[in-house]
């Protein structure tokens, strides 16, 4: 039997973790029938990594696939997971293992983002700044993901500032974004957590929120809809799914537009 093991990063607040296991629950029947299919968590939540694993071979898997609902690639899913992992394929020599990407940079991320403003009622016009809010962290190669998103992100909406900014760890925080967007002269700022789930940080965001409003009180701030989990949050992971199961490794071109163009528009022959 094969089983696809779904890997949260795990809240402290349990409401974040109910909304993962929900969001597995909705995608069950996209996946074919045939896999065992369940949730588990790096930190916080229950069951762990490893208890999941140990939980798919209970069941009678021989081959499971994890994947990670993890947005950014860091310290998470290039070490605890794999730690997890090594550790697991010492226990069940019998069972053999794969493992998907995070969810990362996908063209579905930009419909996710759009969509949030446009819940906000947000208008997009050269007075609006929008700062994309990462949680941060040690890892670069995360943290400049995020960059990357921002600057997808404003190549959609040029009309608009889009700033990175982060919540903590690494700089810039929230605070030096916000300072940033009035220098370049917006006159509302919209904030976009970049956050899978609700959780002590986005309670925590709220209150900042109505603290900026009493700090600027010529500016308009907007706290906009967590990324959360969207519709099309759903085509990521059923993508991060398919390569796994196919053994495909992919570059970083799920938003190149030219890719997109060429797979839409283009047949390509070679002559020999």
């Amino acid at each position: 039997m094969r089983a696809i093991l779904f890997v949260g990063h795990g809240s402290r607040d349990e409401e974040g973790n109910e909304q993962v296991r929900q969001f597995v629950r909705t995608i069950r029947p996209q996946i074919d029938e045939t896999f065992y299919v369940h949730t588990c968590f790096l930190e916080f939540g229950i069951p762990s990594v490893i208890d999941g694993i140990a939980h798919c071979v209970e069941q009678g898997a021989t081959d499971v696939i994890v994947i990670p609902i993890i947005l950014l690639p860091a310290g998470h899913s290039k070490l605890h997971i794999p730690a997890a992992i090594d550790e697991a394929r010492e226990r069940y020599p019998y069972v053999s293992f794969k493992y998907g990407r995070p969810l990362g940079i996908h063209d579905a991320t930009f419909t996710i983002l759009n969509d949030r403003l446009q819940e906000a009622g947000i208008v997009m016009d050269e007075q609006t700044a929008v700062i994309l809010l990462g949680r941060g962290g040690s890892d670069p190669d995360a943290n400049s993901d995020l960059y990357k998103i921002a600057r997808l992100f404003w190549e959609r909406n040029k009309r608009v500032i889009v700033e990175p900014a982060f919540m903590g760890v690494t700089n810039p925080l929230l605070d030096e974004g916000v300072e940033r967007c009035i220098k370049l002269g917006a006159k509302k700022i919209v904030i976009l957590p970049y956050f899978l789930f609700t959780g002590v940080l986005i309670k925590r965001l709220e209150k900042r929120v109505s603290e900026f409003q009493s700090t600027y009180p010529n500016m308009s701030f907007v706290l906009a809809h967590y990324f959360g989990f969207h519709p099309s949050l759903q085509t990521i992971v059923l993508d991060r799914l398919q390569e796994a199961l196919s053994d495909s490794v992919h570059m970083n071109c799920d938003t190149c537009q030219y890719r997109l163009h060429m797979a839409e528009h283009h047949h390509h022959h070679h002559d020999h």
